[in-house]
């Protein structure tokens, strides 16, 4: 706001405001993706020039968002806690839509879960919504301290505080009000094993066997109604080895319904690239079956490392580098203790598959994910706020099972439980928790991001129909 309002009084503005955008989000987006560089290198020794690849589209974004909203406010009059608002959702809509580039990591709404009393109106709202809310109090704020000579400067910040206490009361009330029930007793395993171990073969058998012995010792300590393995817990591609077999006879004695997650593969000829891969989860009951449960195929894949964007997957047959096709929507589980779906790793970030699941009368949704390449970063931590949001939009629980952490589970009001520690060796038993609410938001979608689309498209004309100044 205070950039834009500066650009106001250069000889130039647009061109001005469209800069300082595109400075505004180089820097955030840079400091916020900084552990990309971390998690691709890896894969290549090239991570920094995906890393920079991406944080250039996101600040490029920013300088239309900039540069547009000040233009639109000049032209139309229209004032600036309306105009600047409708875009930033719009734009955040935008970077979640993009096809294979797709990427909606931490928006500013999602910022705020660490403070889930405040966000407990997303039930409603969604996640945009509080980024709506978020952007109209910083416009208030930054208005009244540049008028703050003038006594309307008062009455925007009595409009934030109000604000805040409307979201706050909200939130109290529902924090007490809503009736939580637990749906069963899951165990979470995380393995801790490191990012290129499983591609060692002398140690494939010896990771296998770890996962049944912590999952052997969670079955002793309490007798969970469902054992959870994080993304591509099993060494290698799931078809071509004997786990199968293993986990069937382990689920068969052991009585425990599993998700196991691991890499799928399909043959379907004799040439080199006759295949097909798939970053995928598998369900075994009671008796050990899978047959009847179809294999989860991961719906959103991460960019360049699981799919290169709009190329066909079938030209790059190379392990961390595009290879994998994209599954459906995924279905939901009757196993175990109750009903779920499941997410793969940053399918969290994409809020329609959550509501999806829950939509089809899921309890809770199981999120597998790996993050062993996040290292010591803000990442872990800033995968987990995903799920926060999803969690009390749709009123549902969360089991989220991590390779080296942070392994817990997420209450339908946003707490979480049972968090585990980065970098350690563990199992986690806990209940799964439930509502049986069916919330504005699992009932509607993103209502507030659709309304913003239509906004942005009803600025945009009103701004060509009116003449430069």
């Amino acid at each position: 706001m205070l950039l834009l309002d500066a650009g106001e009084r250069d000889a130039r503005p647009f061109r001005r405001q469209a800069v300082q955008g595109f400075w505004y989000g180089l820097l955030t987006q840079g400091a916020v993706l900084y552990w990309m560089v971390i998690a691709l290198w890896h894969f290549t020794r090239l991570s920094g020039l995906g890393y920079a690849a991406t944080i250039l589209i996101l600040a490029t974004y920013h300088a239309v968002l900039f540069g547009l909203t000040g233009e639109v406010v000049r032209r139309t009059r229209l004032p600036l806690v309306v105009v600047f608002p409708v875009f930033w959702v719009a734009l955040e809509w935008w970077v979640g839509h993009q096809g294979d580039i797709a990427f909606p990591w931490l928006g500013l709404g999602t910022s705020l879960t660490g403070y889930p009393t405040l966000v407990q109106i997303a039930d409603v709202i969604g996640a945009r919504g509080i980024t709506a809310l978020l952007v109209v109090a910083n416009v208030l704020l930054a208005t009244a301290w540049l008028d703050r000579a003038r006594p309307r400067a008062a009455l925007r910040l009595v409009g934030v505080g109000l604000g805040v206490l409307a979201a706050l009361a909200y939130g109290t009330w529902r924090m007490r009000t809503t009736i939580v029930r637990p749906v069963g007793t899951l165990a979470l395993i995380q393995p801790n094993v490191g990012y290129e171990d499983k591609w060692e073969s002398d140690r494939a058998q010896e990771i296998f066997d770890d996962l049944l012995r912590l999952s052997r010792e969670a079955v002793a300590a309490d007798d969970p109604k469902m054992i959870l393995w994080p993304e591509a817990a099993v060494p290698r591609y799931f078809p071509f080895r004997p786990w199968e077999a293993a986990i069937s006879a382990f689920a068969r004695a052991t009585h425990t319904p599993l998700l196991v997650g691991g890499l799928d593969s399909e043959v379907f000829g004799t040439g080199p690239n006759d295949y097909k891969n798939w970053n995928a989860a598998f369900v075994f009951d009671t008796t050990g079956s899978r047959a009847p449960y179809p294999v989860y195929h991961k719906r959103y894949l991460v960019p360049i490392t699981e799919r290169v964007p709009f190329v066909n997957p079938d030209w790059f047959h190379l392990p961390f580098f595009g290879g994998f096709e994209r599954g459906p929507l995924g279905s939901v589980y009757d196993v175990g203790p109750g009903r779920f779906g499941v997410l793969i790793c940053y399918e969290s970030a994409f809020e329609g598959l959550s509501r999806h699941y829950r939509a089809l009368g899921a309890d809770y949704i199981a999120n597998i994910t790996n993050d062993a390449w996040f290292g010591e970063t803000a990442a872990p931590r800033q995968h987990l706020a995903h799920l926060v949001m999803r969690a009390i939009e749709n009123r549902v629980g969360i089991a989220r099972p991590a390779n080296t952490g942070i392994t817990g589970f997420v209450d339908p009001l946003g707490r979480v439980d049972a968090r585990t520690r980065l970098g350690e060796r563990a199992f986690v038993l806990g209940t799964v928790k439930t509502t049986d609410v069916h919330t504005l938001y699992t009932r509607l979608g993103d209502w507030v991001g659709m309304l913003s689309l239509v906004g942005t498209g009803a600025l945009l004309v009103a701004l060509f129909m009116r003449r430069r100044p």
